[in-house]
């Protein structure tokens, strides 16, 4: 039986692998092949089918290239050439991926900005873009304003949705284009290595930067994605996520892109509507991100929430706890997580459903897909190296931090860094096994089992020592969310005067359900003695990105104070392991080293 399982498994990853490197054979810097060439060929061979689905409104692959190529025109009635930056700041719609996919046809650089930042986050990312024009949806003319004052050159405004004072009109300008296949004189020589976007970090850890995305990195994100559900032209992709944010805006655009399939759009995700969208669009792939599988789950059951078309669920951050319920009530048939980063040449599937797996590379395949776990020193933060001044790979189910090898002349190794010279040059682990390698920091820990399966632990920052051991925060987190009342866990170190490491706390936004009094005996049967939360703190939601990541910086810097957090707080009695609330009286306590901890 064992050898039976064994053989399957090996099965679904040498195929899924030999289709991704098929899917990426001709992906090289020097190729002229981008992926509008893909939905080119949708809307020759295609035309009359449906590319995007939003609302009431369906596209075809005909429709969608001919407002694609009026963009394009448009761009070069105003003057605009390869090279030059356009900035997008519109909601999920179709029409934002039109806007890039004329665009990028011209060789023109599209940045991709958060459309929840607003003021100097937003400022910021329209500075460093550094674009002379500005296409903006007409819903976001309110947060636009909010940055107006940070900017030093302000660029050309262009509205779509409505019109307005102070905008031209982009609408009215698109219509005035031709939509018909651009002639060979209105395009540029666009080529795998040029750059298509640039695309935002989430700001977990600051002010946002910009990645480098080029043609060849937007196709191999596609193919990955297409080598791993295998789509075909009658697949339907359900997407919800931020089309401003790689695993929204590519990943999950690529088996229809290069299937000629279709894609759902949604602008936000909720929980109530969800199985009443699958039941109208039968969509048969949805792209998820951990927390919407919660929101599911956590939901009141739903008349079709098995009356649905789904064959894979795909996405990343499903805890291990909830995935084989979520799988189960949902009867969803394959579940594949994945791991990747945006700006990273870091990327890994799950493609046999292993509960808690973020991915696998299988021995045979560790010469293409070049990852490896190195030691590192969590209390140092710095991975370790030997005395001959190199680092080291972990040992099977030991905690190290992933990195990929950077080669110039393999695409799939390429890092292409972000605006800055500098943030580019930190992720860069150099001398790493021989003299003058490079390898891309992922910045996560993860550890290998002995089948090569990957599991994450946490990222390097969020992971903390206490009492002398290593904590990491996703794994309590995931532990507390399993007691009963606890809908959303937070976890991170904090501070102690006088104390050697960082304190467990905890931020959780708990129901009716929730029992003080039973949560210390739950956390003594769950977690060791040094990962159980010193402090607790609750709070009414969790602040998150939009990509739904939990921000834990600003929690960190405010640390238990009382003083100047109003949320309740509790610290852990260490005489009776019970939580006490935290009054000002016991905060000077602990300050000044009276009450042990």
């Amino acid at each position: 039986m064992a050898l039976t399982g064994a053989i399957a498994r090996e099965a679904i990853y040498a195929s899924a692998i030999a289709r991704t490197l098929m899917l990426t054979r001709h992906v090289h810097p020097d190729s002229r092949l981008s992926i509008t060439r893909w939905t080119e060929r949708w809307a020759r061979r295609r035309p009359q089918s449906p590319a995007l689905f939003h609302q009431d409104r369906m596209l075809t692959w005909a429709e969608v290239d001919e407002a694609a190529n009026r963009y394009a025109r448009w761009s070069r009635d105003i003057g605009l050439k390869k090279g030059d930056v356009v900035t997008l700041f519109m909601d999920n719609r179709p029409e934002y991926i039109i806007a890039w996919l004329g665009l990028v046809k011209r060789g023109i650089i599209v940045a991709l900005v958060n459309t929840h930042l607003a003021g100097q986050p937003l400022s910021h990312s329209l500075a460093m873009a550094g674009a002379k024009h500005l296409i903006i949806g007409a819903e976001l003319t309110d947060a636009y304003a909010t940055a107006i004052a940070g900017l030093e050159s302000h660029p050309v405004l262009w509205l779509t949705g409505g019109a307005k004072g102070g905008f031209e009109d982009l609408d009215a300008a698109l219509a005035r284009q031709s939509g018909s296949a651009l002639l060979a004189n209105e395009r540029e020589d666009v080529f795998c290595r040029d750059k298509a976007f640039y695309i935002y970090t989430s700001g977990t850890t600051g002010l946002p930067k910009a990645a480098n995305i080029s043609h060849m990195r937007l196709l191999h994100i596609m193919s990955a994605f297409q080598g791993a559900v295998n789509g075909s032209a009658q697949d339907r992709m359900y997407d919800v996520l931020p089309l401003y944010h790689s695993a929204g805006g590519i990943a999950a655009l690529g088996p229809a892109f290069l299937a000629g399939g279709s894609v759902i759009i949604r602008g936000k995700f909720s929980a109530g509507e969800f199985w009443d969208d699958c039941w109208r669009y039968r969509p048969t792939l949805f792209q998820y991100i951990g927390e919407l599988c919660r929101y599911l789950l956590n939901a009141p059951t739903h008349v079709y929430e098995r009356k649905h078309s789904l064959r894979i669920a795909v996405g990343n951050g499903l805890r291990p706890e909830i995935w084989a319920r979520f799988q189960s009530r949902f009867q969803i048939p394959r579940i594949m997580e994945f791991y990747g980063a945006t700006e990273g040449n870091v990327g890994l599937i799950n493609y046999d459903g292993k509960i808690g797996a973020i991915g696998r590379i299988p021995w045979y395949a560790r010469g293409v897909l070049k990852v490896r776990l190195v030691k590192y020193d969590i209390a140092k933060g710095e991975v370790v190296r030997g005395e001959d001044g190199f680092c080291r790979e972990t040992d099977r189910d030991e905690i190290g931090e992933a990195i990929g090898k950077i080669d110039a002349n393999d695409p799939r190794s390429r890092f292409d860094g972000y605006t800055s010279r500098t943030d580019t040059e930190r992720k860069i682990l150099r001398n790493a096994f021989k003299k003058d390698d490079a390898w891309f920091r992922t910045g996560d820990l993860m550890r290998r089992d002995k089948h090569g399966y990957f599991y994450f632990i946490d990222r390097t920052g969020d992971t903390f020592r206490w009492k002398g051991e290593n904590v990491a925060t996703s794994e309590v987190a995931e532990a507390l969310s399993i007691f009963p009342g606890v809908s959303e866990a937070n976890v991170y170190g904090v501070e102690v005067p006088g104390a050697e490491g960082k304190a467990g706390m905890a931020s959780m936004v708990t129901g009716q359900k929730f029992d003080l009094d039973r949560f210390p005996e739950y956390l003594d049967s769950n977690l060791p003695f040094f990962a159980r939360p010193v402090f607790l703190r609750f709070q009414k939601q969790i602040e998150a990105t939009s990509t739904f990541k939990q921000r834990k910086i600003q929690l960190q810097q405010e640390g238990f104070d009382p003083w100047t957090i109003r949320d309740p707080l509790f610290v852990r009695d260490a005489a009776t392991g019970q939580y006490r609330a935290l009054t000002p009286e016991l905060y000077r306590d602990i300050c000044n080293g009276r009450l042990k901890l």
